[in-house]
């Protein structure tokens, strides 16, 4: 007999395409799309496609989406002088860019800020409403809402970078450009203009639970894939009916980690670990600049950052020079 391996997922098991649950009412629309099986997704998870379920909170999210996309794009296509070619050249150095600082929390002309305002709006209405129709589906479906708030988490930090540390500041210039090197450009700067964001202590706690997460999620999914020839990727079996998977797993965790998380508690673990990473970043950035304004001076007064040494004269302040 062939030992079973399935890290590529060699096994695609097909039967009838299913509609799913029949009891479920869909009070606000009905499922669209014919199913069907795709082989290459079968090589990643299940391979039928379809049918799929919008409603009219999944319909507006897309809509909202798809306005705030083109609004970005287009405002991105003009800075180029609308050439396709150094439009797709540039892209990733391509921004829209908040209002400056002046206008604080106005609504500036279009071509100064208003773009952004208007991109960010309907981006925002797409998130919320995609939260929405993610939460009501796990309802519907008799779920638990543990995915609705887990995206709750990252639409929390999203909020502070866009909406609530700028209204707290005074000014939508302090929020994030739409792009991805001026994204970044811009978290660098951020850094720097507080003193070193490495010494925000939720910004800490954010890398630890970043760093934490992708390591309990690798590690649970390598271990289920170790025992999955004794079943263990049935994993709800094994949760109320502990099999030899799940004791080989748990032994072996002993065995190499000093402890070992149970088949249904190592999933606490994993989304407490990555909900808490955008939860404490988030705190950490809506504290930066309103509570604290520079962290490295921050790190130096609660001791845990050494002062750089004296090695010149100290400097007046000329704003305090009288003379």
């Amino acid at each position: 007999m062939t030992d079973y391996q399935n890290i590529f997922t060699r096994v695609q098991l097909k039967a009838p395409v299913h509609a799913g649950v029949s009891d479920v009412i869909d009070t606000q629309g009905e499922r669209i799309g014919t199913p069907g099986f795709e082989y290459w997704l079968g090589k990643i998870g299940n391979a039928q496609l379809g049918p799929i379920y919008l409603g009219w909170t999944g319909v507006l999210s897309i809509v909202f989406g798809l306005v705030a996309i083109e609004i970005i794009g287009l405002n991105m296509w003009a800075s180029v002088n609308w050439d396709p070619v150094e439009f797709v050249r540039q892209l990733p150095w391509l921004a829209l860019e908040p209002p400056p600082p002046a206008y604080g929390l106005s609504f500036p002309p279009l071509n100064e800020g208003g773009w952004w305002l208007m991109a960010g709006f309907f981006l925002t209405a797409s998130i919320i409403l995609w939260w929405v129709r993610t939460y009501q589906r796990a309802v519907a479906l008799g779920m638990g809402t543990h995915v609705a708030w887990a995206f709750a988490a990252a639409i929390w930090l999203y909020l502070v970078l866009g909406f609530i540390r700028p209204i707290m500041m005074g000014s939508w210039g302090e929020a994030v450009p739409f792009g991805i090197f001026p994204h970044l450009d811009w978290t660098a700067a951020f850094s720097i203009r507080y003193g070193n964001l490495f010494y925000n202590p939720f910004h800490c706690l954010s890398i630890v639970f970043l760093y934490g997460s992708t390591l309990l999620f690798a590690m649970h999914g390598a271990t289920i894939l170790a025992v999955s020839r004794f079943g263990g990727d049935r994993e709800i079996e094994q949760i109320v009916d502990r099999g030899t998977a799940s004791e080989r797993a748990a032994l072996f965790w002993r065995w190499t980690m000093g402890f070992n998380a149970s088949m249904e508690s190592i999933h606490r673990w994993a989304w407490w670990f990555a909900v808490l990473c955008p939860l404490t970043g988030g705190i950490g950035i809506l504290l930066t600049g309103t509570a604290v304004d520079n962290w490295y001076l921050w790190a130096v007064k609660h001791d845990v950052a050494p002062a750089y040494p004296e090695v010149l004269p100290p400097v007046v302040d000329p704003a305090l020079n009288t003379q």
